[in-house]
């Protein structure tokens, strides 16, 4: 056996144990009974943990090092063993105790967040999200950073991103966006009563499944289930699984988290399935994931020649709500530009605040300058400030969102960042398929999804998220893209 061969082996003996673990919590989310919660945060505990022990041992050290240095490999091959190499390294600064400790209050602050979101009350989840939070300044400092220390968790969804690039785009969204959606507010609103109209959930269920197999979605190789929060979960590039949410009395939820969750699916399911537990069978990055799902949801999903495609099934399906609304109709109410409190329902401009509020967030509970029985004041005095809205409760305010729980801070900047790759993407794939609006009208998405396998799917982690754009459109991410696409949609929209 060649010692890169045994350094497969050794990755996918980790993937196992750590898949073996997601099954778990998406287990968790979905069917899990609540009784099952304490054994279930213990069971989470002990698998991170020999996951850890495998990841740090001498044997794949020394096998690293060694792989490093050797001209046999191919370039593939190269960058699985730099890539690999780093996450080691990165592994080597923690303990055993601090991954296992980390794992168990994760579990046991999802439960609690579970349960101060249904009663309404953030005391429920406040001290296990402060575990939570110096367990992550902890971590800042086990990894290390240069500049600020937001830096080290940015770096697990975002590799190479920093707190001060960060700060810069979203100077990009204050200076430009903003004053974008203010011309929209002060244009007539267009209507969406009828999408808050009573919808049969039985029925919504079985449109959103026929929408995930138009967009390509592999039914053999996954399954979509109801949760709380939607999200997508993968055991393999052959088990990728998704969920929904559905509300009998707003229509939105369905369409936009199955399209949404769709696209995530579809990336997961476009890699290499030979080279799982392996770098190159992974995703670049979250932001880049992100930017498969905005593509999906927002670019095609909010898209006119998406609906002109499923409008007359959706008319037909529900034809009391839907018998005086045109598909030109439902294009603009799917399309309304305004301040709202829950993020996953925000429209696509204005979804921006949402995110960068957060970050300023996670920013300071970081570097300390915000504490955890400040934030439902700190969030409710953001929204009013950036949303101009008031904050009624903190279920729709602080407790909105599932991420803290699971302690994954650095995460949301990557929203926006996938909406700008998205758009950068999105307006390429129209020069390299010229009849691409033309298909999606007819319902054929197949052109743009081999053309996502092509340029993004296929390679796993073989570039960075910085390359990969380049190589797809020439030069790097571009903030540019995403106003053009804006304005080009929304001043037809609004007759701005």
């Amino acid at each position: 056996m060649t010692n890169y061969s045994k350094y497969k082996e050794l990755l996918r003996k980790i993937a196992d144990v750590q898949y073996a673990s997601a099954v778990l919590n998406w287990d968790q989310e979905t069917y899990m009974p609540p009784k099952g919660a304490e054994f279930r945060a213990q069971q989470l505990s002990t698998l991170a943990g020999i996951a850890h022990e495998l990841s740090t041992t001498e044997e794949l050290g020394e096998l690293l090092e060694h792989l490093k240095n050797e001209d046999s490999l191919t370039e593939k091959e190269k960058r699985n063993v730099k890539e690999s190499l780093k996450k080691y390294k990165d592994n080597k600064k923690y303990t055993t105790e601090f991954v296992q400790q980390l794992s168990k209050t994760i579990s046991e602050a999802f439960q609690s967040w579970q349960k101060a979101k249904s009663e309404n009350n953030f005391s429920i989840f406040a001290p296990y999200l402060e575990k939570l939070v110096k367990l992550k300044r902890d971590e800042c400092c086990l990894l290390g950073f240069q500049t600020h220390p937001y830096d080290a968790l940015l770096d697990q969804y975002e590799p190479e991103a920093k707190t001060a690039d960060l700060e810069v785009l979203f100077a990009d969204v204050r200076s430009q966006l903003v004053d974008f959606v203010k011309q929209i507010a002060a244009k007539p609103q267009n209507q969406e009563s009828f999408m808050f109209a009573h919808y049969n959930i039985q029925k919504q269920w079985d449109f959103g499944m026929n929408l995930l197999k138009q967009m390509g979605y592999d039914f053999d190789a996954g399954r979509q289930d109801i949760s709380s929060h939607p999200f997508t979960t993968n055991f393999s590039s052959e088990d990728v699984r998704v969920t929904t949410r559905i509300k009998e009395n707003d229509l939105n939820e369905m369409i936009w988290s199955c399209i949404h969750e769709g696209g995530h699916a579809l990336y997961e399911q476009g890699l290499p399935a030979s080279e799982y537990g392996l770098p190159s069978g992974e995703y670049i990055s979250l932001g880049i994931h992100e930017s498969q799902s905005r593509l999906w949801e927002n670019n095609v999903g909010r898209g006119l020649s998406f609906w002109k495609a499923n409008y007359k099934k959706l008319n037909e399906t529900f034809p009391e709500n839907l018998k005086s609304v045109s598909v030109n109709d439902f294009y603009k109410a799917m399309n309304i530009v305004k301040p709202s409190l829950i993020r996953t329902s925000a429209d696509e401009l204005t979804y921006h605040f949402h995110v960068l509020i957060r970050f300023e967030i996670e920013k300071a509970l970081i570097e300390g300058s915000l504490e955890v029985k400040d934030l439902p004041g700190y969030w409710n005095k953001k929204y009013k400030e950036y949303l101009g809205i008031d904050v009624p409760s903190d279920a729709q305010g602080v407790l909105q969102d599932i991420h803290w729980s699971h302690g994954s801070f650095g995460y949301f900047p990557t929203y926006s960042l996938g909406s700008f790759y998205a758009a950068q993407f999105y307006a390429f794939a129209k020069k390299d398929i010229p009849n691409l609006e033309s298909e999606i009208e007819n319902g054929n998405m197949s052109p743009l999804l081999d053309w996502l396998r092509l340029k993004v799917h296929k390679y796993g982690k073989f570039n960075t998220a910085k390359d990969l754009c380049i190589i797809i459109t020439g030069e790097k991410l571009n903030f540019k893209y995403f106003m053009d696409y804006a304005k080009i949609k929304y001043s037809k929209l609004y007759d701005l």
